[in-house]
This record gives structure tokens, sequence and C-alpha cells, in this order.
């Protein structure tokens, strides 16, 4: 496929192919940390009028991270500077549930592109305080997975039963993708995928959302083995998820979230061998969860920091980051873990070299 050259971070391609990037860590983990009341995310000690505008909602919105990025934009900007700050190369957006699919639970689904914007704006204006010449530092526009599933049904007795179609999650990602490029992204991530299908719309909209802006951003891909099983919860393999999306040349193709690094080990490896002309990207949660820790997982610093470290050492990784009960003290044991050690080596891509 003949594809034009990025226009946004076009240089990232020749960073990953010097040193390993560091992607940022958890966004609920964090947000969890400020203890924020059913007051404070509808606006409390955020911008003026803001609390007045969210203060008779019937619903409940505590547990609306999204929103935090209308009412409390110093919440998410703390938390994105506080990642930069430990060496993030890379921070995501507020984005993970700001589709109207899931917004919708909240009653809110008209507030998504507004979510989006702010979000986009929120670590754009984070990542442009820490850059520098010599270390920029890229916005990853944030695209979740969504409450919904196109493949499985939500009726054990009727298999073929749907609560959403591919036309519906098109729509609603292509809203979620040219809010974030207006808002400022540098790279689109589809991530915390459980079903290719949804993430195949997503891809879709995404080259919608280029063709109408005329813009060309990095793809990065990042899919989610739930169990032992080593397949997506849709019953793909690793190597089946990898060839189902590779038709959109993303720059990185990784797996995220539902396990920690020992278990994800082995998947790992497996994309490292069939995506050999991608880079690979990896970010797990902190081990497994436990109550009983300060961040809901297992893992301290110095443990996921190990366990990453042993993957850069045995050379099946480019960008490295966390999911769920990581924290800013995580990132940066990983980005110092890792950054003596050579990136996994690529095979030669013309595309990537004209994008350069």
């Amino acid at each position: 496929m003949n594809r034009l050259p990025y226009t946004r971070a076009a240089a990232l391609p020749e960073l990953l192919s010097r040193r390993i990037a560091i992607l940022d860590g958890a966004m609920g983990t964090m947000i969890q940390r400020f203890k924020l009341t059913e007051a404070q995310y509808r606006g409390e000690g955020g911008p003026p009028g803001v609390q007045a505008r969210f203060a008779e909602l019937p619903k409940d919105v505590k547990g609306n991270n999204e929103l935090l990025s209308i009412t409390r934009p110093d919440v998410i900007a703390s938390i994105h500077e506080g990642y930069l700050a430990a060496g993030a190369d890379l921070v995501e957006t507020n984005t993970f549930g700001a589709t109207s699919v899931a917004q919708d639970d909240y009653g809110m689904a008209e507030l998504a592109r507004e979510m989006n914007l702010a979000s986009a704006r929120i670590a754009r204006a984070a990542c442009d305080k820490f850059s520098t010449p010599e270390h920029p530092r890229y916005v990853a526009g944030a695209l979740g997975p969504t409450p919904k599933t196109a493949s499985i049904s939500p009726d054990v007795n009727d298999p073929g039963a749907r609560n959403i179609d591919f036309e519906q999650l098109r729509a609603a990602y292509l809203a979620q993708t040219l809010a974030l490029i207006e808002g400022g992204a540098d790279v689109l991530l589809v991530e915390t995928i459980f079903d290719t299908l949804n993430a195949k719309a997503a891809l879709f909209a995404i080259d919608e959302a280029f063709e109408q802006t005329g813009e060309r951003l990095p793809i990065m891909i990042s899919g989610t083995v739930t169990d032992a099983s080593g397949r997506v919860l849709s019953g793909q393999t690793v190597t089946a998820f990898w060839y189902s999306v590779r038709h959109a040349e993303p720059l990185s193709i990784g797996l995220n979230c539902a396990l920690g690094a020992a278990l994800m080990r082995p998947y790992i490896q497996e994309l490292a061998k069939v995506a050999q002309g991608t880079y690979i990207s990896c970010y797990p949660n902190a081990g497994l969860p436990n109550p009983m820790s300060d961040t809901g997982f297992d893992e301290t610093p110095e443990v996921t920091s190990r366990l990453v470290h042993e993957f850069a050492a045995d050379g099946l990784v480019n960008i490295v980051g966390g999911c769920c009960g990581t924290t800013p003290e995580h990132i940066g044991a990983i980005a110092r873990a890792v950054g003596p050690l050579a990136p996994r080596g690529v095979k030669a891509s013309a595309f990537y070299a004209a994008s350069a």
C-alpha cells in the first residue's frame, strides 16, 4: 500500500530505531490518588462556571475520568506532567472512554467531542512544556475499546445478538479521531483491544479522518491478551490479531493491560517474531490486582522495571511503559532500567524511511 509521509511525529520512527522509547503509565490509578468527590468530578475547584454547568446532572459522574478533562483539567495536567518529569517520551490523552458509545453510560454522549478536544489540548500543553530539541515529547491520542463488542453476543441464549455494529463504532471513532487531531495529537493509539472487529472499525475511522483532514499520523496498535489462553477476548491468537490489523501499516504493534509483564512475555515474543518489520510496544499492568497495595496492584516500581528490563535485554521491544497500577515512579524506574539498552532491531521498511 502506498502511504503518504507522516505530517506529525515524522521523527518518531528514527527515534525508535536509536533507542527504546518510554510511554507513560496508568491514568486511572493516578486519578484515584486524588480521592476526588462527586462534587469535584462535577467541577468543584475547577475552571470558573464549570461546576454550575454540571451541578444538575441526573446521574452520578464520579468515576467518569474523561469528564475531568473538562471539569478538572488541573488534575489531568498534573498527571501528564508527572509522567513527563519521570522520563516519558509519549503521554496518552485522557480519552480511553471518550467515545459517544462509552459516554452513553453516563448520559454524556454529546460531550464526547468536547472531552477529546480538551484532553488532547491538555496533553499538548504538557508535552510542549517539557519538550526540548534534544528530547521531544509526543501526544498519543488514545482510542479505547468501548464497553461494547461487535463480535460477541451479550445474550447467552442468542449467539447472534449484538449490542453494537461496525457502523456505530466507525462513526464514534471518527468523531473521536477528528477531535484528537484537532486538539494536537501527534500519534494515534488504538489500545486495550479485546475485540479485533472494534479495532478494525477504529482503523477504518482513522483512515477516514486522515482523508478529511489531510493529516497522516503514526498509528500504534495494542491488543490485550485476557488470560493464559494467549488470545484476545474475541478469540484470536496474537499472531492472528497481527495479521488482522497489519493492513493499517502501524508504526508499532504491542500488548497492554490484563497481565503483568511476567505473564505477558510469551505473547510479546510471539509478536516480535511475526511482526518483524514493525516496532513492538509493551505496557503491562503492575502485576496482579492487590487491594491492599497503594496502587491496587502487586508490583513495586523495582519489580516492574526489572521485568521490563529483561524484555529489553532480550531484544524484544521498542516502546515500553505501564498500564493499570503503574505510576510515575514505575515509569521512572523503567526508563532508567532500559536506558542503556539497544532497541529491538526492525527490518527495513520503505514506508518508515519515507515517513521519517
